[in-house]
């Protein structure tokens, strides 16, 4: 747990820390998260109790996302699809990390289940409207497929109609502040969409069903995804999760023929369905946390469908509890592979810093080049990006940096520097399996 901050944690965290400069903070993403970490922050630059916060945070988080479905379920289905949920890898491994998804997952479940409760329960409005703005806050195209099926439901069922004002209240006050940046640093809404599909390698028609099934079981980003499957036959579940969500959708609508109502299990369908539509549908890369909230929400029809099936047959309860366990047991040797697999990243991060600190690369300073953002991170360095979905800066920008403040180019895999390094000092640096620093003349050393 202790394990030092991965990539894109650094980007969300620099933003708040007040001990390093900010990273480029890149148009697809949105600035929940470092506001959720900020309290601590402000108090202590620790990892560990950061990763403690979040571990604490996200546990109480997920009690109530799903407590808000026990009214509409029943406990034991209500503790099935929160126990299957929390079980798989993908959720344990984000708990403690300042990631998005995990947060828009449980904020997700717990507006569905609020959005069904609305119609009895008028002071559940306010909260849908806050969960909505929470999301938003956390990433708004999540947001807004998550609105999506909300909006289209409210406007076609007669009783959900009073929540349309607080869908719309709930998803302005969360996307205020995106739509804020957007327009001052990217020239509107419609430019930042443009600069953030581009990021993304293009928001275009693309099956990525392989990718997803693919990467299931790590790395943490599959991008390209060209790699072996790892533990295929841990992706059983995968694969069966559709025929199941079909199953109970089957048996939903028959007894809604007997007066029982479907919405509990129709809705979270259609939440979960449109949540994985852009990185099923759109993406030509994956990564096991982008189906985060479609596996929270598939969680509570498939766990009313297991308990309606075990309930009255001892010997299926038996069955199915055998195979809920399995399921669970399996995820331990993905999430053991996984810790390890990103702690030894991050740890990189932390000797690369290390090196350069003792190289004389210290605040202020400037780190450009391969895995900059992390390592200057650690380093307390600005990084900057002159080529790549990151790039925020030109090498003659670099260059006059260079003059003011210690400034070094990274590069890995025996990579040659760019034209402008080609002089600067090569240092390897030991720890880091063939990383490489090159090292600007010390400023003012030229006069």
């Amino acid at each position: 747990m202790a394990h030092v901050l991965g990539w894109d944690e650094t980007v969300y965290v620099s933003q708040v820390d007040p001990r390093t400069p900010a990273a480029f903070f890149s148009a697809p993403r949105s600035r929940g998260i470092s506001v959720l970490v900020s309290p601590v922050l402000a108090v202590t630059d620790s990892v560990l109790a950061l990763r403690i916060a979040l571990a604490l945070l996200s546990t109480a988080a997920l009690y109530a996302a799903y407590r808000v479905w026990r009214p509409l379920l029943g406990p034991a289905t209500t503790a099935l699809a929160a126990l299957v949920f929390s079980g798989l890898w993908i959720a344990q491994i984000s708990g403690p990390e300042a990631m998005p998804n995990l947060w828009v997952a449980l904020g997700a479940v717990a507006a569905t289940g609020l959005f069904l409760r609305a119609p009895r329960e008028p002071n559940a409005r306010w909260w849908l409207a806050a969960c909505l703005a929470g999301v938003a806050l956390m990433r708004v195209p999540d947001a807004a497929w998550l609105g999506l099926p909300l909006f289209a439901t409210a406007g076609c069922v007669r009783s959900h109609r009073r929540t349309l004002p607080y869908l719309l209240g709930g998803l302005a006050a969360g996307a205020t502040q995106w739509t804020v940046e957007a327009y001052s640093r990217f020239g509107g809404v419609p430019q930042r969409l443009h600069v953030s599909g581009a990021t993304e390698g293009g928001m275009h028609p693309h099956l990525n069903l392989f990718n997803a099934w693919r990467s299931l079981n790590g790395p943490e980003l599959c991008r390209p995804c060209s790699g072996p499957v790892h533990h295929p036959e841990l992706t059983l579940w995968w694969l069966a999760l559709p025929l199941l969500a079909l199953a109970a959708l089957a048996v939903a609508l028959r007894e809604r023929r007997t007066g029982v109502p479907a919405d509990r299990t129709l809705v979270p369908l259609a939440v979960a369905v449109c949540l994985s539509a852009p990185y099923l549908l759109l993406l030509s890369y994956s990564a096991p946390r982008f189906l985060l909230p479609a596996y929270a929400l598939l969680a509570l029809p498939v766990g009313g469908l297991l308990t309606r099936v075990a309930r009255p047959r001892p010997a299926l309860a038996v069955t199915v509890g055998c195979l809920v366990a399995l399921q669970l047991v399996a995820q331990y040797p993905v999430l053991h592979r996984m810790t390890a697999q990103v702690a030894s990243l991050d740890q990189r991060y932390r000797v690369a810093a290390d090196e350069l600190n003792a190289l004389g690369l210290r605040a202020p300073c400037l780190l450009v080049g391969s895995h900059a953002q992390p390592v200057g991170y650690d380093a307390g360095c600005a990084s900057a990006a002159t080529k790549g979905n990151n790039r925020n800066t030109t090498p003659s920008s670099v260059l006059r940096r260079a003059e003011r403040m210690p400034t070094a180019v990274l590069t890995a895999d025996a990579q040659r520097p760019p034209r402008y390094a080609r002089d600067w000092t090569r240092h390897p640096l030991p720890g880091t399996d063939g990383w490489t620093a090159w090292l600007a003349p010390a400023p003012g050393a030229s006069r």
